[in-house]
Formats: structure tokens, C-alpha cells, sequence
């Protein structure tokens, strides 16, 4: 007999959480279905066994618990840990002063007024893989581990996996460059579109911070199709599977990602594009390493919180700086910071 709960979900930011939840869910043992509500935090569930609520939420959230989730039968109190605060918002502070200081010495070119710098994909990509990154990427490179630790062939998967990575995001990243330039759009056309992505990474920080929960309602979905196949690509083996998979990873459904694939699509240049989205690929590569090649896991961290905090803080900031920027430079505004 078939029946259907309602779980409470913990832990999720994105739409990268959702198919990652859905598809760790419906591969555990009588699960017949899982649908996740990201703005609920909820996922309804079909099973093919007697048990209740409680005792289907205990035994599935072994399955999503390596992922940095939790399942309840009760919905969560939403404690938005407050204190942690304390810690970021100096933290936050540092980072953002360190990296003006560094603009105004002319050492980096953090802030620009039309495009995204490199500094700035860097720092972004190193975030990205802090959070929405770590969860499905982080994701498909232990399952990929897994699958080519049988064959004795882990490091070299892995290895072959990150090399598909970056000659993905470059290549790809390239094309849309090469297909805004086929737009021919206007420097007010690349400012706008510079100022919904502005408007993006302010909602992925707010995401990150835990404190908005309507914010989850706004971010940019692309149908679950574009996924799916990267996913299902860990059962591949040898050189060609593992680097494919790894190329393909510029298609899942990460907000960041998204966000630099706007930026180079906005540059009309297959070199500025693809250079965009390989340096932002580069800022996600230290902590994808660790996890593929040592034993890293930020979910199990006690200082989880002040560092999504203080991630979220730098990101509404830079969007913000973005924001601010787009309307000076089309006159709504008057420059508030001289960069």
C-alpha cells in the first residue's frame, strides 16, 4: 500500500538542494516518489511500507544527512541563530575592506560598473562552493568517487573530472559570449542586464543568511532536465565519462553559476566569456579538491552558520556595490563610491 507524507527539509538554499534531496530520496529503499518544496522547506513523499511520519523521517535522513540535511515530521522552529551574527558581520567587514583596500591600491579590479572583473568570479566562485556548489557538485564528485573506487581508479577519475570542469566552463563559457555578441546588445542593454544579476546575487545572499525565507520564492529556475542526465552521468567510467561529467556540471542548477553565465553572456566576446566563467570554475576548484581527495565536510562544521553568514554578507554586499553602480552609470543615481 502507497502512502504519502509531508516532511519538513532542513538545510536547503537552492534549487541545486532540491534535486539533490529528490534524487537521494527516491533512490533509498520503498521510496516510490519525493517532490521538494524549496519556499515550503518540505518534501512530500510516497512510500510502499507501514511506517508513520516519524519513523520515515528518521530512517531517510541517514540518506541526506552527508549532504547537510535533515528530515522532520514536525515542521522546524525556524531559529535564525541570531548571535551568529556577532561573528560575521565583522568578518564580512574585513573581507570587504581587504578587497576594497586592494582595488584602491590597483592590485585587483573587484568593482566595475558594466561586467563582472575576475577578481570578482573568483571570490563569487570560491563562495558558490561553500554552498550551493558543495551540495550538488560536492555531490556528484563523492558519487563519482565511489563508483571508480571500485575499478582502482579514484584519483585519476577525479583528477579527469575537475580538468572536464574547467575545459567546460571556458569553452561554454566562451559560446555565450560568442552568443551575446550575435544580440548586438547596447552598453544600456548589458548595464540592465548587469542590474538583474545584481538583483540575483543580493537574493543568493539573503538565501545564505537564513533570515528571508520568501527570498527562496525568487530565484531563477531552469527546468530539472538540464540536470538530470549530469547527475545519472556518475555511473560513467574511464577518462572520457569522468572529464564529461565534469563539463556538463556548467548546466546544474547552481544560482552562482548562473549568475557569471549572465555576466559572460553579457560580454559578447568568446574570450572575455569564456575567461568569466574559468576563473569563477578556478575559485570553486580548492574546496571541490579537498572534498574529492580528502575528507572535507563543511556540514559537519560547528562554525557552519557564521560561515554562510558572513558568505552571505560578502555576496549582498557585492551586490549591492553592482546595483548601485548599474543606476549611477545609466543616471538614476549619483556615484556614491568613487572606485
Amino acid at each position: 500500500m502507497i502512502v504519502s507524507y509531508t516532511l519538513h527539509v532542513k538545510g536547503m538554499h537552492c534549487a541545486a538542494c532540491v534535486l539533490l534531496v529528490e534524487d537521494k530520496l527516491t533512490a533509498a529503499p520503498g521510496v516510490v516518489s519525493a517532490k521538494v518544496s524549496l519556499p515550503k522547506q518540505e518534501v512530500r513523499v510516497a512510500v510502499d511500507s507501514h511506517e508513520s511520519a516519524e519513523e520515515l523521517a528518521s530512517r531517510l535522513t541517514p540518506v541526506v544527512l552527508a549532504q547537510g540535511y535533515s528530515l522532520s515530521a514536525e515542521a522546524w522552529a525556524r531559529n535564525r541563530k541570531l548571535d551568529e551574527f556577532i561573528y560575521a558581520v565583522p568578518l564580512a567587514a574585513v573581507i570587504l575592506v581587504g578587497f576594497i583596500a586592494l582595488q584602491k591600491a590597483g592590485l585587483v579590479n573587484l568593482i566595475t560598473t558594466t561586467k563582472v572583473s575576475y577578481a570578482t568570479a573568483l571570490l563569487i566562485g570560491l563562495i558558490a562552493s561553500t554552498s550551493s556548489c558543495l551540495a550538488i557538485v560536492g555531490g556528484l564528485v563523492l558519487s563519482l568517487g565511489a563508483v571508480t573506487a571500485k575499478a582502482g581508479g579514484k584519483a585519476k577519475s577525479q583528477v579527469l573530472f575537475h580538468a572536464g570542469r574547467l575545459a567546460g566552463f571556458f569553452i561554454l563559457g566562451g559560446f555565450l559570449g560568442l552568443l551575446g555578441s550575435s544580440f548586438k546588445m547596447s552598453f544600456t542593454t548589458a548595464t540592465i542586464l548587469g542590474f538583474v544579476v545584481a538583483v540575483v546575487m543580493v537574493l543568493l545572499g539573503l538565501n545564505l543568511l537564513e533570515v528571508f525565507h520568501f527570498t527562496k520564492k525568487l530565484q531563477l529556475r531552469l527546468p530539472k532536465v538540464f540536470a538530470r542526465g549530469v547527475l545519472k552521468g556518475t555511473s560513467l567510467t574511464g577518462a572520457i565519462g569522468a572529464g564529461l561529467v565534469g563539463a556538463l556540471t556548467f548546466f546544474l542548477p547552481c544560482g552562482f553559476t548562473q549568475s557569471m553565465q549572465f555576466y559572460a553572456l553579457a560580454t559578447g566576446n568568446f574570450f572575455s566569456g569564456a575567461m568569466i566563467m574559468l576563473t569563477f570554475a578556478l575559485g570553486t576548484l580548492p574546496v571541490l579538491s579537498l572534498l574529492s581527495f580528502g575528507s572535507f565536510s563543511l556540514n559537519q562544521k560547528p562554525w557552519r552558520g557564521v560561515f554562510y553568514k558572513t558568505a552571505g554578507l560578502v555576496v549582498v554586499a557585492l551586490g549591492l556595490i553592482n546595483l548601485l553602480h548599474s543606476l549611477a552609470i545609466v543616471g538614476l543615481i549619483s556615484p556614491l563610491i568613487n572606485f
